[in-house]
């Protein structure tokens, strides 16, 4: 039997702007999705999907979730039509969009694979190998989310336009960071969204020129503050990287609502991660006991689920 996982990830600053060879801040963060694979008599494989899940989380997931795993299993080498093995995925990642589940189970599967039939993969080839899983839900994905999920910490990275391997850079931090995590319950389709980026910036050159600028000086502005575990100059940073997403329309109604609910109860900063237009927000928390307040008051919110999770060491 062969067990493995991912972490969950958080984008502290780049959503979209990735995309676009814009360096990104993300948290690997403490919720995992675990994968084990198990050996059976017949040929073939199936997946079995235990991870706890937004209502339609997985049947809106479906058929991208059977071509990743086809992706991995081609870049693995690994031939089914002679051998047989279940997957069976489970953790308390809860699946939603813009938590990185998806890349988690990337990478828990090609660890699981990896230690059934002793591939030797070490994190950067496991890494490799998620990416071409998370190509079977995002099409080209910028390598973000795998990343964080391998890695875990605190991810900078940045993706090589011209074809080659991201850079990215592990930030070490000297505490964990207290983040709360809430979904609007409504399940993006980011191959849709990305799309509908690139239609704005092809229509306004000038206008993605200077949303851009806006943005990188932003995130290199982060890091530092997060280096030096500055939270209020990260919180006020975090605003405006919000602020930014709406701009570029990817958030919506009901991310904006949740938003204002964190910063009304605690939160040093609060924005909308990952793809946007549903999906999640998440909330800088000084302390744990902020943390619990701010989560009592995004469940009277009627946020469709709240996390309270960690990320930095």
């Amino acid at each position: 039997m062969g067990t493995g996982s991912g972490k969950g990830k958080a984008i502290l600053f780049g959503e979209h702007f990735v995309v676009y060879g814009y360096p990104a801040l993300a948290a690997g963060i403490s919720s995992v999705t675990t994968a084990k694979l198990t050996r059976v008599r017949s040929f073939g494989h199936t997946l079995v999907d235990n991870r706890p899940a937004m209502p339609d989380y997985k049947k809106t997931k479906y058929e991208e979730q059977k071509a990743s795993l086809e992706n991995i299993l081609k870049h693995l080498n690994i031939d089914t039509t002679k051998m047989g093995f279940q997957i069976d995925l489970e953790g308390d990642l809860v699946c939603a969009s813009g938590i990185g589940a998806s890349a988690a189970s990337c990478v828990a599967i090609v660890r699981a694979l990896n230690d059934e039939f002793k591939l030797g993969l070490n994190d950067e080839q496991v890494n490799e190998a998620a990416y071409e899983g998370e190509k079977g839900y995002h099409g080209t994905p910028s390598g973000l989310d795998n990343t964080a999920s391998t890695y875990g910490g605190l991810v900078w990275f940045e993706r090589d336009l011209s074809g080659g391997p991201p850079k990215f850079e592990r930030l070490n931090l000297k505490k964990a960071i207290h983040l709360v995590i809430a979904s609007t319950g409504i399940t993006a389709s980011t191959k849709t969204v990305v799309g509908a980026v690139k239609i704005k910036k092809e229509a306004d050159p000038k206008w993605w020129d200077d949303i851009s600028e806006k943005y990188n000086l932003l995130v290199h502005e982060g890091k530092n503050a997060l280096i030096q575990l500055d939270l209020q100059k990260v919180g006020e940073l975090m605003n405006r990287n919000h602020q930014l997403l709406q701009e570029l329309t990817v958030s919506c109604e009901e991310l904006d609502n949740l938003v204002k609910v964190a910063r009304a109860n605690g939160a040093i900063g609060a924005k909308m991660t990952g793809t946007g237009r549903g999906g999640n927000m998440i909330a800088l928390a000084p302390d744990e006991s902020t943390a619990k307040k701010i989560a009592a008051s995004l469940e009277k919110a009627k946020a469709a689920g709240v996390w309270i999770t960690s990320f930095g060491l």
